[in-house]
């Protein structure tokens, strides 16, 4: 069977997009020859790919199957076919998938954008959130940068660590714990929040408060920064957080900030990609303008 090899490129856009006229745009073709596309990749592959649901199109199971390594082979071959030549942002069409925590994207997304449609005007970036646990979307192509709070173990992921914060204590104005100085004992017998996408009631603090004899008592627990920082900014519950990291919502909440009356380790922010991108000049491109949006974090704010 003779296959023409472009169709590959149309599926994948078939796939990424989820309807035809949305696969016709992006790859610059009319809707009426893009749906001929799918009437030839039906014949070849005997499946129906994409089948209307209501008003959408939904991948077959087969389809969903094969999106991954479809994906994966379209831009090998991508890459395998093109000339090296010198970025030029100005004409550079791409979509970028970036993957930060919750208060990153907050601090930083607006600058990230901004800086991006600056220099690449035909660029376009998918702001997504973390998962609520560990998945390989790095290795098979879905996320093109991601931020983390320690080091990959995988050896085909890259990291690049852009600052170290340290953590701080938010609570109302007028909350009880700002009439006086802060110790351990007053610290871990206020009542907590803690700040999880999989409802963790316990984390590195509980550890440190254990060591020096104190237990706190986690009334609950917010899936996001934002959620959690309206939580303490409306009730009595103390939200312990990345100093840095969270500034500039703390602020726009009107929240106090309070000194972390522990010893407690620094945590750490990296940048992560798949080795994959090492020779991609556009990706290089991202993960510096992604650097220096983040790294501004770490700036002290001036004395007021």
């Amino acid at each position: 069977m003779q296959l023409d090899l472009n169709l590959l490129t149309a599926l994948d856009a078939l796939l990424e997009e989820g309807s035809v006229t949305g696969a016709a745009a992006r790859l610059h073709v009319t809707a009426p020859a893009m749906s001929r596309s799918l009437g030839r990749i039906r014949k070849a592959t005997g499946d129906q790919i994409l089948v209307r649901t209501g008003r959408r199109m939904t991948p077959t199971t087969r389809a969903l199957a094969m999106r991954t390594e479809l994906h994966a082979l379209v831009r090998q071959a991508h890459h395998l076919l093109s000339a090296q030549t010198e970025l030029d942002l100005a004409t550079l069409r791409r979509v970028f998938t970036v993957r930060w925590h919750d208060a990153l994207t907050t601090t930083c997304g607006t600058a990230l954008i901004a800086a991006a449609h600056r220099e690449a005007p035909g660029v376009q970036l998918r702001l997504t959130a973390e998962p609520g646990d560990d998945t390989p979307e790095l290795r098979r192509g879905e996320v093109d940068l991601a931020s983390s709070a320690g080091p990959p173990s995988l050896p085909d992921i890259r990291h690049r660590l852009i600052g170290r914060d340290r953590l701080a204590v938010a609570v109302r104005p007028g909350h009880p714990l700002t009439g006086q100085p802060v110790t351990a004992g007053s610290y871990a017998a206020a009542d907590h929040l803690t700040v999880s996408r999989r409802g963790r009631l316990r984390d590195r603090i509980d550890d440190a408060l254990a060591a020096l004899g104190h237990e706190r008592r986690v009334i609950a627990s917010a899936p996001t920064t934002a959620t959690a920082l309206q939580l303490a900014r409306d009730t009595d519950l103390v939200v312990t957080l990345p100093e840095a990291a969270t500034r500039s919502i703390r602020r726009q909440f009107g929240l106090t900030t309070l000194p972390l009356p522990l010893e407690s380790p620094e945590v750490a922010l990296y940048l992560l990609w798949h080795r994959r991108h090492d020779d991609d000049p556009a990706h290089a491109w991202l993960r510096d303008t992604a650097t220096r949006t983040s790294q501004a974090l770490f700036t002290p704010p001036p004395n007021p």
